[in-house]
C-alpha cells in the first residue's frame, strides 16, 4: 500500500529565528473556547451513548456552535446577570434507529451543562445559560459513507478532503504563552487568587530578545471591594507572573487588562468570570488549534477539531495525528524539529492519506526511522476514536 509519505528538510526560517514573532492562547473561559469545549464534550457523550446502546459510534458531527453573549451588571462585591448567555449547538446526527427516536438533544444539552459546571466556576447553568440544539440528520451520502468500510481490514473512509497540520517542539515564546494561561487557570492559582475568572487570553509578542505578554483577564466582581482593591489585585497577579514565568533567553514584560480606564472606573470586571456574559460572542473553531495555541507564524489548518466525530472525520483526526507524529519524531530523537502536513481524500481509507509531508530539522535526521514511525502511526489511525473518547482535545 503506497501511503505517499514524503520526508524533507525544512528550508524556511523558523519563527524563533526571526526578529519578531506573535503567539496567542484563549483560555477555557473565552467564548470561543467555551464553544470548542462544549461541542467536544457533547460529541464524546453522544459517542458513548451510541456505543452503549448499539455497540458502535453512529454518524454525527457537532462542530458548529454559536454563543450569543448575555447581559450583566457587574458590581463591587457582586453583581448580577440580567439576560442569560445563549448557547446554540448545531450539527448532524443519527436521531432514530429502527423507528425509535433517540435522545440526541438531551444527551448533547446535558453534556454542555456538565462542561460549563466543571470549567466555569461562577456560571449557574440553570440561570445564566440557555442551551438549545439544532441537530438534524446527516446527508444520505455522508451517512452511507460513514457506514461503509474499506475492502481491506474494515477501515473507516474519510468523510472529507481536508488538511491536517502539526509541529513540534514549541519554541520559547509559544511555551511561555501556553504556560501563562494554564497557570492562571490552574486550581492552585484559583485558590490563591479566586478573583481570576476563567476568561484569560494571552498574546505574546517577541521583538528580538524582548517579549511582551498582553493578558486579558476577567476579574470576578464578588471578590472586589472597590477600584483600589481591583487595581491592587491586578498588580499582584502581574508580580506573581513575573516571578513564576521563567524564560531562558527573553526579557519578559507583562501587561494585564490594558483597556482599563481607572479615571472613569471602566474596568474588566465580570459577574461570572467570562466575557460571554455580555462582552463577547463565540463560535467553534475560532480559537486554539489542536496543540492549544494560535500560531500565525507557524503552519496552521483552519479546520475546527472539536465536535467532529472521532471515527472518520479527518478534520479532527488528521490535525491531532499531525501534532502527535511531529511530537513523536522529536521525542524519539529522529530529528530536532518536525512539521507535518497530511491531506485526506474523501471516500478513501483514513489510514491512506493522499499525501503525508514531513519536514524536519537537525544534524542527525533518521529518515528511515521517521518513515517507519509514520507508517506505523498511520496504521493505528482506525483506533483513534478510543483515545479521543478517553482524552478529549477541548482542553489542550
Amino acid at each position: 500500500m503506497d501511503k505517499s509519505i514524503y520526508i524533507d528538510y525544512q528550508r524556511e526560517r523558523a519563527p524563533y529565528e526571526g526578529h519578531v514573532e506573535v503567539v496567542e492562547r484563549k483560555g477555557r473561559g473565552h467564548p470561543d473556547t467555551i464553544c470548542d469545549g462544549v461541542v467536544e464534550h457533547a460529541s464524546a457523550a453522544l459517542s458513548r451513548y451510541y456505543l452503549n446502546e448499539f455497540g458502535m459510534i453512529l454518524h454525527h458531527n457537532l462542530d458548529k456552535a454559536l454563543l450569543v453573549g448575555g447581559e450583566a451588571i457587574p458590581s463591587y462585591r457582586g453583581g448580577r446577570v440580567v439576560k442569560p448567555i445563549e448557547l446554540i449547538i448545531v450539527g448532524r446526527a443519527i436521531r432514530d434507529m429502527g423507528g425509535q427516536k433517540l435522545p440526541v438533544d438531551e444527551v448533547v444539552m446535558d453534556a454542555a451543562k456538565q462542561w460549563l459546571k466543571h470549567f466555569i466556576r461562577h456560571i449557574d447553568v440553570e440561570k445564566h445559560v440557555s442551551v438549545s440544539t439544532r441537530i438534524r440528520p446527516g446527508s444520505r451520502e455522508l451517512v452511507e459513507l460513514f457506514k461503509r468500510y474499506g475492502k481491506e481490514k474494515g477501515i473507516p473512509l474519510s468523510n472529507d478532503t481536508s488538511i491536517g497540520v502539526g509541529f513540534f517542539p514549541l519554541d520559547e515564546l509559544e511555551t511561555v504563552v501556553y504556560r501563562t494561561e494554564k497557570l492562571l487557570n490552574s486550581s492552585e492559582v484559583k485558590v490563591r487568587y479566586p478573583f481570576i475568572g476563567e476568561d484569560v487570553k494571552v498574546i505574546g509578542v517577541r521583538e528580538g530578545h524582548r517579549a511582551r505578554l498582553t493578558i486579558a483577564m476577567a476579574v470576578v466582581d464578588r471578590y472586589v471591594e472597590n477600584l483600589r482593591d481591583y487595581v491592587e489585585k491586578v498588580s499582584e497577579v502581574r508580580r506573581f507572573l513575573l516571578e513564576n514565568i521563567n524564560t531562558d533567553t527573553m526579557e519578559l514584560d507583562i501587561a494585564i487588562n490594558t483597556a482599563d480606564n481607572y479615571d472613569t472606573e471602566s474596568i474588566y470586571m465580570t459577574v461570572t468570570g467570562t466575557s460571554a456574559e455580555q462582552g463577547d460572542d463565540g463560535q467553534v473553531g475560532r480559537g486554539n488549534r489542536a496543540n492549544g495555541l494560535i500560531t500565525p507564524y507557524r503552519p496552521m489548518s483552519l479546520e475546527a477539531v472539536c465536535g467532529k466525530n472521532p471515527v472518520n472525520h479527518v478534520g479532527k483526526i488528521y490535525n491531532v495525528f499531525a501534532m502527535e507524529l511531529s511530537r513523536a519524531i522529536v521525542e524519539r530523537g529522529y530529528a530536532k524539529e518536525s512539521s507535518v502536513y497530511i491531506v485526506s481524500q474523501i471516500g478513501k481509507p483514513i489510514n491512506e492519506p493522499l499525501m503525508l509531508d514531513i519536514k524536519v530539522r537537525g544534524d542527525d535526521v533518521d529518515v528511515e526511522s521517521i518513515r517507519k514511525l509514520a507508517d506505523g502511526m498511520l496504521d493505528e489511525i482506525p483506533g483513534f476514536w478510543k483515545k479521543a473518547l478517553e482524552m478529549g482535545y477541548a482542553e489542550a
